[in-house]
C-alpha cells in the first residue's frame, strides 16, 4: 500500500503547477498558497489527533493536497500547462534533491562507529561540536547522516534525551552548514551564481561562531541538569568496546559524493532537454552518480553492519513521500515571492528597503529566515539573492551585509521547523524509527522559539 499511495502521489504530481516557467508568480493570488498550508497543517496536527491514519496513509494524504491543487490549476490554466509547470519541478529540484539525499542516507548508514561512546554531558557536547565543524565540509545532511546513529548509541541508556535530538538538529543539521557552499543548499546556489567559495568562510565566520559556541555551552548546561535529575547509570567501563569505524568504504563513497557536488559547481557543460525541459548536463549526470553510489555503497556494506546501526528505509520513504508533495503545493507560494513587487507578496518585498532605495540588512535576515523556515531555504535565498540585485560581484563587496544577512537568514532559520531543511525531517524521522520520542511539529517549534529566536535577535544587533 506504501508503494501504491507513493505512485498515486506522483501521478497526481504530473497534473500540476510548480514555480514556473510558463505561468507567472504576477499572475497568481495568495489562494494557490493555501494547499501548501493544508499540507502543513497536517504534518503538524495529524500524528497528535490522528496518529494511527497518518502513521499508515501520510503518502495519499499528501497526495490529497497535491489533488486539491492540481485540479484548480488545471482548470485555470489548462492541463497541459500544469504538466509543464511540474515536470519542471520534479526534472529540476526534486530528483536532484532526492537521489542526493539517497545517497548521503545509504552511505551514512553504511558507517559504524563502534566502542566507548557514552552519553556523558561532555561527550554529548564534543559529538555535537565535531557534527557542527564538519557539517561545513561535508555538508549538513552528510554530516546529519553519519552521526545521528552514533548519537543515539552512545544516549541508549539515558532516559532524558530528547533536548540532545533537538540540538543536533539546531547545530550539525544547520548551524554547521554556513561556512562553505558545500555546507548548505542555498551557500550552494550563491556559490552558482558566482558567489566565491570561500566567501561564506571569512564573512559568516562571525555570525557562525557565536551561534554555534552559545548553542553548545547552552546544551552542555541543559544536558547537565538532565544528567544530575536523572543520575543515569552508564555501561560499566569491562563492557566498553574501543573505539573503532566499519564500513570505512562508505567515507569514500561520501567523499564521492561531496566531489561531485563540488564538480557540478565547475564542470558545467551546457544544457540537454528532457522531455521538453532543460536541465543542465552536469545535474543530470550528478543524479546518475548519486544513484550509483547508493546502490554500491548498498553492495559493499555487510547487511549485518547496517543491522547493527539501525538502518532502515521507513525514513528516506517518509521523507520521499512528503518532500515530494511539499516541493509541488510550495511551488507556487515561491512563485509569487519570485515576482517581487509585480506579485501579491508586494507589500513583503517592499519592507527589505528603505525610503532611500537602499537595503536593510536586518530586514532581509528576518524574512529569508522566515520564510525558510517553511519553505525550502534553497531557492529563498535566490529569491532574496535576485532581490538584492543578482550581482555577485556587487553582493560580496559594497552589499557584502546584505547578502551575509540572506546567507545567515537562509542557513541558520532553517532550523525553526521540521521542513525548514531536509536533515531536520530525516533526524527525526530516524530518531524516531529507533523508538526514540521526539517534539511534535510545534513542540519542535517551541524549542526553537525559546532557544533559537533570542539568539538570532542577539546576532542581528551584533552583525545587522
Amino acid at each position: 500500500m506504501k508503494a501504491t499511495s507513493f505512485a498515486l502521489m506522483l501521478v497526481f504530481a504530473l497534473t500540476l503547477p510548480a514555480e514556473a516557467a510558463a505561468v507567472s508568480g504576477a499572475e497568481l493570488s495568495l489562494a494557490w498558497g493555501l494547499p501548501f498550508a493544508g499540507l502543513l497543517l497536517c504534518i503538524a496536527l495529524m500524528p497528535l489527533l490522528a496518529g494511527a491514519v497518518w502513521h499508515h496513509h501520510y503518502g495519499k494524504i499528501a497526495a490529497g493536497w497535491v489533488l486539491l491543487l492540481a485540479l484548480p490549476f488545471a482548470v485555470a490554466y489548462g492541463p497541459m500547462v500544469a504538466v509543464a509547470e511540474v515536470w519542471h519541478i520534479v526534472l529540476q529540484e526534486y530528483i536532484p534533491f532526492i537521489a542526493l539525499l539517497l545517497a548521503l542516507y545509504v552511505t551514512g548508514g553504511g558507517v559504524l562507529l563502534k566502542g566507548a561512546l557514552i552519553g556523558t554531558p561532555a561527550t554529548n557536547t564534543a559529538l555535537l561540536a565535531f557534527g557542527t565543524v564538519i557539517a561545513s565540509v561535508m555538508g549538513t545532511t552528510g554530516a546529519s547522516m553519519l552521526l545521528i546513529r552514533p548519537v543515539l548509541r552512545a544516549n541508549a541508556f539515558r532516559k532524558q534525551k530528547t533536548h540532545t535530538f533537538v540540538f543536533f538538529i539546531f547545530l550539525v543539521s544547520n548551524i554547521g552548514g554556513s561556512l562553505t557552499p558545500l555546507g548548505d543548499p542555498p551557500l550552494y546556489l550563491g556559490f552558482l551564481k558566482g558567489v566565491s567559495f570561500f566567501w561564506t568562510t571569512s564573512h559568516l565566520f562571525g555570525e557562525f561562531l557565536v551561534c554555534a559556541l552559545l548553542l553548545l555551552a547552552v546544551y552542555y548546561v541543559l544536558d547537565s541538569w538532565a544528567w544530575s535529575r536523572e543520575k543515569p547509570v552508564a555501561p560499566a567501563i569491562e563492557k566498553r568496546e574501543k573505539l573503532a569505524i566499519e564500513g570505512y568504504a562508505n567515507l569514500w563513497l561520501i567523499g564521492a559524493v561531496v566531489l561531485m557536488v563540488l564538480a557540478q559547481g565547475y564542470w558545467q557543460p551546457g544544457d540537454v532537454a528532457v522531455f521538453g525541459e532543460k536541465i543542465g548536463f552536469e545535474r543530470l549526470v550528478g543524479v546518475a552518480v548519486f544513484v550509483a553510489i547508493a546502490a554500491v555503497s548498498i553492495w559493499v556494506t555487510p547487511r549485518q553492519l547496517r543491522d547493527a546501526n539501525g538502518f532502515a528505509w521507513g525514513a528516506i520513504a517518509e521523507v520521499a513521500k512528503l518532500f515530494a508533495a511539499i516541493f509541488i503545493t510550495m511551488a507556487p507560494v515561491l512563485s509569487i515571492l519570485r515576482a517581487g513587487a509585480a506579485g501579491a507578496a508586494a507589500p513583503l518585498v517592499a519592507l527589505t528597503s528603505g525610503a532611500d532605495g537602499e537595503p536593510i540588512p536586518w530586514v532581509y535576515f528576518w524574512l529569508a529566515g522566515a520564510l525558510s523556515s517553511f519553505l525550502d531555504n534553497a531557492p529563498t535565498y535566490l529569491v532574496f539573492f535576485n532581490l538584492a540585485g543578482g550581482d555577485p560581484g556587487y553582493l560580496m563587496t559594497q552589499g557584502a551585509l546584505t547578502l551575509a544577512a540572506i546567507s545567515c537568514g537562509a542557513v541558520f532559520m532553517g532550523a525553526n521547523s521540521y521542513i525548514g531543511n531536509a536533515p531536520n525531517f530525516m533526524v527525526k524521522a530516524i530518531v524516531e524509527e529507533q523508538g526514540e520520542r521526539m517534539p511534535s511539529f510545534f513542540g519542535y517549534c517551541a524549542w526553537a522559539l525559546v532557544f533559537l529566536i533570542p539568539l538570532f535577535i542577539l546576532v542581528t544587533f551584533i552583525f545587522f
